[in-house]
């Protein structure tokens, strides 16, 4: 008697004719092809045989020890150190001055030009750690009462409830100097715009607004008060004596 071959099946190849598979298949989609696969050559069934019915087993064992091939693995790669920010008041975006930032160990002082918006970058000419020029990301941080949205700066001014009623001329102390305005009695919306006293104009970013928000308080100073700040401002003591 002839000694029964180890496998039934030849290659990979037949593995897959028998099971009816294209290509390779591994998990759920392997174990539904072998049960199709099994069904139609059982030999009680039509058009199934003893002979069809072992190959498919084998064709099933045979494929179920093929490992998957290994992934390449790439050694990890530590993350590159993050990028500096340049942190800036209002005053700074709308004026210019200096600011301090950390790079390499080391704390600059670099110039800020007037006019910088939150999401642009700063050049360091040679900073890198390579002598090539560092371009750091700016954020304007809120100071001094100010904050700063896009090209407009916002800023709350104290005034009476009695003034939000009657209405009247009041006069706002901003970064560019006392400005006046008129109030609307019973004005609904306490929020007024000062034109082109937002961020400077730079590049193609036009100039911005500001915008003061309107806060009654019992402290404001009265219309009154207003009215002798403005007189003692105007008429100093040295054109009094003129």
């Amino acid at each position: 008697m002839r000694p029964r071959p180890i496998s039934e099946v030849a290659s990979i190849r037949e593995a897959h004719a028998l099971l009816g598979l294209t290509g390779p298949a591994e998990g759920e989609a392997l174990t539904a092809a072998f049960r199709a696969a099994i069904k139609a050559a059982r030999p009680d069934q039509a058009g199934g045989d003893e002979v069809r019915f072992r190959k498919t087993i084998a064709a099933w064992r045979l494929l179920q020890q093929q490992a998957p091939a290994p992934l390449a693995l790439t050694p990890p790669t530590s993350p590159p150190p993050a990028m500096p920010v340049v942190c800036i008041t209002p005053r700074d975006a709308l004026k210019g001055g200096k600011a301090l930032v950390g790079v390499n160990g080391k704390a600059l002082r670099v110039r800020v030009p007037k006019g910088l918006r939150s999401g642009e970058h700063l050049r360091l000419k040679r900073a890198a750690a390579d002598g090539s020029d560092l371009h750091l990301p700016v954020l304007i941080r809120g100071a001094g009462g100010l904050t700063v949205l896009g090209d407009d700066v916002y800023m709350n001014w104290p005034i009476t409830p009695r003034l939000i009623e009657d209405g009247g001329r009041i006069e706002i102390e901003t970064h560019a100097g006392p400005r006046s305005a008129w109030l609307v009695a019973g004005q609904e919306t306490l929020r007024l715009r000062l034109k082109d006293l937002g961020l400077p104009a730079r590049g193609s970013r036009p100039q911005g607004h500001l915008f003061v928000t309107l806060a009654p308080s019992a402290d404001a100073p009265s219309a009154a008060e207003d009215l002798l700040v403005r007189f003692t401002r105007v008429w100093t003591p040295d054109r009094l004596a003129a």
